[in-house]
């Protein structure tokens, strides 16, 4: 009976991280790059009450018997599949078709001054920042434009990060190293667009096509690995792989970035559902599991008094 019961309490857990995960889900399904969360259950130790026994002259064989203890959360795994895309027709909005991840830093950018020039090496961090904050990646590409205090402005996530990629020209070559420049549009710029290629684009005041720069995107080997930071924001862990792969859209195995779209959640609500029923029943079923063991234990506390 005790046995019985400390397996139903495992299973009472179990089902309460199912549906942890579960309602985490469903509170996403309108978050934008987000990606659902699967549960799996494994069983616990079994009992060994008589190991197997081969055949005899006289005699069969016999399986092994055994009492399981109980279940506990395998994993939660992390669905990567791509979400539908979403047309917004807002030039900074950009949907990732394929694989790849935005690359993004917290840092604060040194105020290049005002002109359609960049400093020779591109835009830099503050001597007192120097972008030492950790690599991120994101999926969300709701960017924004952040203006410096000379009215020049750059790419951000919407809670503050600096897209990463190339400056000027200069298309990002495939790289394991991880690439350190914001992308900087100068004050007066207008017709900002962003390529499938990562070309970020501009028209500058005497009406000629600029190139700001490059957005860069990131690959991984086991991009399930990846820890969430929140914030739609993604960091790498010993089980993503040996190395990141950086480098422009559309080359190689890098998807491309499309302009004025968005990829929402890949939460698909009819299974998520689904999952919460299953665990609505799987909890009443141990629920119900835990009071049949307390009531035959009454009944041996009972016996005397009878």
């Amino acid at each position: 009976m005790m046995s019985g019961m400390y397996a139903a309490i495992s299973g009472l857990n179990a089902h309460q991280t199912m549906l942890d995960v579960t309602g985490n889900n469903l509170a996403n399904v309108d978050t934008i790059g987000y990606k659902a969360q699967r549960t799996t259950f494994t069983d616990e130790l079994s009992q060994l009450v008589r190991p197997g026994s081969a055949a005899s002259a006289a005699l069969g064989g016999t399986n092994p018997l055994q009492i399981g203890l109980g279940v506990e959360v395998g994993s939660i795994d992390n669905m990567m599949g791509t979400g539908s895309v979403q047309t917004t027709g807002n030039a900074t909005d950009v949907a990732i078709q394929g694989d790849g991840f935005l690359v993004v830093q917290a840092g604060q950018a040194s105020a290049s001054a005002p002109g359609n020039t960049p400093p020779a090496n591109g835009p830099q961090w503050t001597a007192a920042d120097n972008g030492n904050a950790p690599i991120q990646y994101t999926r969300a590409g709701n960017l924004s434009l952040t203006p410096d205090a000379n009215g020049n402005t750059y790419l951000t996530t919407p809670s503050g990060q600096y897209v990463l990629g190339t400056f000027g020209p200069n298309a990002p070559a495939t790289s394991t190293t991880a690439p350190v420049s914001p992308i900087e549009i100068p004050a007066g710029a207008t017709n900002i667009a962003i390529a499938s290629n990562g070309e970020v684009t501009y028209t500058w005041t005497d009406g000629t096509s600029q190139t700001a720069g490059y957005i860069a995107l990131a690959t991984m080997a086991n991009e399930a690995g990846m820890q969430r930071d929140g914030n739609s924001l993604w960091s790498t862990t010993s089980n993503t792989g040996t190395t990141v792969t950086y480098g422009q859209p559309g080359t190689g195995n890098i998807g491309q970035t499309i302009s004025g779209e968005l990829e929402t959640s890949n939460v698909d609500m009819a299974t998520e559902f689904t999952n919460m029923i299953e665990a609505q029943r799987g909890y009443q079923a141990n629920a119900q599991t835990v009071t049949t063991a307390d009531q035959m234990m009454q009944s041996v506390l009972q016996m005397k008094q009878g």
